[in-house]
């Protein structure tokens, strides 16, 4: 069953402080029959095994466990493990939620599922479990990203849904979001609109939160039958936040588990070219709720940067804000630089070319492991592999 925290969201969903729903009047009773639907749907015997079924011989899960022996030894220090995320059907985490969004739409009689993307994996994912269910998708995509992210722009039109190129303000996935909210407000009853990580207004920072929820159940009770122990670290790419929560949330009442987000530090904390939200971010509202954010003077959202296109939003998942400020989760951040040593040398030690949000967790994780002892551990989430940033790399490295 998809677990659900009954106290985090509130019945206003928010966590803590941060969340609910800032939007038009007219929309909230919409998100609230969402929210009604989801709750009601979820715990039906027919949507669950459709889910469990899905995941098992479809996206195939259970993703393992596996020890990094090489980089380890590189590094030095704590061992470091990875929750393999990258093996998923379509190479991320985010099939985790597609499905269960896409199913969920189903259920809920929709004829056009809706999305935002920005390195393309939501994308691809949500294409992918909409063919799969047999509804319309549309999948709105900043200009960069499809420069920058070519492969995944190939399979989603391969895939069968409607690519819509973001051409305005930043062209990355700020504005993608705001251009897919835009055609979803257009026909809201018979529109879904499928959020890609732990953000926007309730329900959908509850809903993605409860479906990527099972890489954190797995992976606990898998570490414990390979170490009979509960890992000292855990780390993960954070972005909005989706594999960083869906890996966190097992864990929260461990509190011999020390948990750590990792944010994108770009070109510099001090450049302003970053997207270091919980880092340097303040409350705020964006997107129809209230979060850390980068923002000018007057509340209006920053222009982010990040090498990674799937992290370069200047806003993060409530839970998140409401993590830190309770000082349940660190948030740290990580440079271009170090990103980009962390890709290479996790595909020259361990054969396994990591993706650019990955690769920011990676990269922490080698920072501190060799400051710990080789009793110790550390589980990284790798969010998903690098075959949609091989090309950009290699060129970027002159490879």
């Amino acid at each position: 069953m998809v677990k659900k925290n009954v106290e985090m969201p509130d019945k206003n969903g928010y966590f803590g402080e941060y969340g609910g729903q800032v939007i038009p009047p007219p929309l909230v009773d919409i998100m609230n029959d969402i929210n009604a639907a989801y709750d009601k749907v979820v715990q039906t015997e027919d949507f669950q095994k459709e889910l469990q079924q899905l995941y098992a011989d479809y996206a195939g899960r259970p993703s393992p466990v596996y020890f990094a022996k090489r980089l380890t030894d590189e590094v030095g220090g704590a061992r470091i493990y990875f929750k393999r995320e990258d093996l998923n059907h379509t190479g991320a985490h985010k099939i985790n939620h597609c499905i269960g969004e896409a199913l969920l739409a189903k259920y809920m009689g929709k004829t056009k599922v809706l999305a935002e993307t920005g390195a393309g994996q939501h994308g691809v994912a949500l294409a992918t479990a909409c063919a799969l269910v047999g509804i319309e998708c549309e999948i709105h995509m900043g200009g960069i990203d499809i420069e920058k992210e070519h492969p995944n722009v190939t399979k989603m039109k391969i895939l069968g849904c409607k690519l819509v190129p973001v051409s305005r303000g930043t062209r990355t996935l700020k504005d993608a979001v705001d251009s897919a909210f835009e055609e979803y407000l257009k026909d809201p009853v018979n529109f879904f609109y499928a959020i890609g990580s732990v953000v926007g207004p309730h329900p959908f920072p509850k809903i993605v939160r409860d479906f990527q929820s099972i890489v954190g159940r797995e992976a606990r009770a898998q570490f414990l039958e390979k170490e009979n122990r509960l890992p000292d670290v855990l780390v993960a790419c954070v972005g909005g936040g989706s594999n960083a929560i869906g890996l966190f949330t097992a864990f929260l009442d461990d509190e011999s588990v020390r948990m750590i987000g990792v944010e994108p530090a770009g070109k510099g904390l001090d450049t302003g070219e970053h997207a270091a939200t919980l880092t340097l971010g303040s409350k705020g509202a964006i997107h129809g709720f209230e979060c850390y954010n980068l923002q000018d003077k007057a509340g209006n959202p920053l222009p982010v940067y990040s090498i990674a296109s799937g992290l370069d939003y200047p806003g993060v998942g409530p839970q998140h804000c409401y993590l830190k400020d309770i000082k349940r989760v660190e948030y740290e951040t990580i440079d271009d630089v170090e990103c980009l040593d962390a890709f290479m040398q996790m595909s020259r030690l361990e054969g396994i070319i990591p993706a650019l949000e990955s690769a920011h967790a990676i990269a922490h994780a080698m920072k501190i492991a060799k400051d710990m002892s080789a009793d110790e551990t550390i589980l990284v989430n790798l969010s998903g592999r690098g075959d949609k940033d091989a090309d950009f790399v290699a060129d970027y490295l002159s490879l």
